[in-house]
């Protein structure tokens, strides 16, 4: 906590600045956002921050040393894709705040992705938050626009033209991360299809743009296993399991080899341990777990208090996990002296010739309820959503 930022914040907060928040973003996108916004960004200190990156470092460190054919084995059988990568094109991983022992406040990993999140959003979203409250400029994140645009161009443009390049979703009208579509689409000048409207020619891939069918060479992919077998007489004209000529960003097979799968393999004091389900200890209680299923989104499916009986019923016990419970500390004061919780995504991208990922922006999530997730909070309650978190020194 920086006393200094959250008390400047506070005096400045009003109802109008935070309706007036919200109003830019929806003037700068067409879109109102379909998940809740935060009243207030999430100060930190820069020694924080040190420790967030000192346990993401250990932990990229940690996934390169892993075998090639460790990895594969997170891939169901029924999802491998054609022409997997060396690298995922994006990684992006998720620590709570937290307090230790000591009293200290540090991050505790919750879990890690090579799925894209809110990029384009994000970079808006503290811009956003600067245009309101100008002081927040001070304490930004320092990677110019420009830089930052060039960034996810090179990734996923690459030496394209944009009208080749598609964000591929399900549904993307549906989806509550629309508004990110419509940014992205707004920073790289690249359409988002729905996979539904995908046509298929041989190898090739086309949408259909003014009457005219356009040819997909590169895939900027938001499209979810989990969620395509959910949807009952889904008809598409192309598999993700087929070989086609299009370039992933990012490669489906990384959604499963970067994910829950790898979390008892991590070792590191801000990783809590995590076992197999299958391969959990007897001499470990089930009430300091929580139960997750590996390539659940969202935060489906997570059971926080699991028991025997619920354990004992599951089949397929390889493909859940007990991570242990971390306790997220109430330390984000809002106007009326109550405090939230809050989770700290880091939004990294790796490019194909680098040997370490680069870390782009961060996301924010605040809440007052058990889990980090808006919909389990009350509905009158603030400081509670989507934010983004400021750094700087005590």
């Amino acid at each position: 906590m920086i006393s200094k930022y959250r008390k400047q914040f506070n005096e400045e907060f009003s109802q109008e600045k935070y309706n007036q928040l919200k109003e830019i973003l929806k003037e700068k996108s067409g879109l109102v956002p379909s998940f809740r916004i935060s009243e207030s960004p999430i100060f930190l200190t820069k020694k924080f921050e040190d420790k967030l990156i000192d346990a993401t470092e250990s932990i990229i460190d940690q996934i390169k040393n892993l075998p090639h054919e460790t990895l594969q084995k997170a891939i169901p059988d029924n999802c491998q894709v054609p022409n997997d990568t060396d690298k995922p094109h994006f990684f992006t991983i998720d620590f709570g705040v937290c307090k230790n022992e000591n009293g200290e406040i540090e991050p505790q990993l919750i879990e890690l992705q090579a799925f894209p999140s809110l990029y384009a959003f994000q970079k808006v979203f503290e811009d956003t938050f600067c245009e309101v409250y100008p002081f927040l400029s001070e304490v930004r994140n320092k990677m110019p626009h420009e830089e930052f645009k060039n960034y996810l161009k090179e990734l996923i443009v690459g030496n394209e033209n944009p009208e080749n390049v598609i964000l591929l979703e399900i549904y993307p009208e549906k989806q509550k991360t629309a508004i990110d579509f419509i940014f992205t689409e707004k920073l790289l000048g690249i359409k988002t299809v729905c996979l539904t409207k995908i046509k298929k020619q041989g190898r090739k891939l086309f949408y259909e743009n003014d009457g005219k069918l356009i040819e997909i060479k590169r895939i900027y992919n938001r499209v979810i296993f989990d969620e395509l077998d959910r949807i009952p007489d889904l008809k598409i004209e192309f598999d993700f399991r087929e070989d086609v000529d299009v370039t992933w960003v990012t490669h489906p097979n990384w959604f499963f080899k970067i994910s829950k799968f790898l979390l008892p393999m991590l070792k590191h004091q801000f990783v809590p341990k995590s076992y197999f389900l299958h391969e959990f200890p007897e001499n470990e209680k089930l009430e300091n777990f929580v139960l997750k299923p590996l390539f659940s989104f969202a935060g489906s499916g997570v059971n926080l208090n699991p028991t025997k009986e619920i354990t004992d019923a599951i089949e397929d016990k390889e493909n859940y996990i007990l991570q242990r419970k971390v306790t997220y500390e109430s330390i984000f004061e809002d106007i009326n002296g109550e405090f939230s919780k809050a989770e700290i995504r880091l939004l990294y991208i790796w490019r194909e010739n680098d040997d370490r990922p680069i870390l782009l922006e961060n996301l924010g999530r605040m809440t007052k309820a058990a889990m980090v997730n808006v919909d389990f909070n009350k509905k009158d309650a603030i400081w509670i959503g989507s934010s983004n978190a400021f750094f700087a020194e005590e």
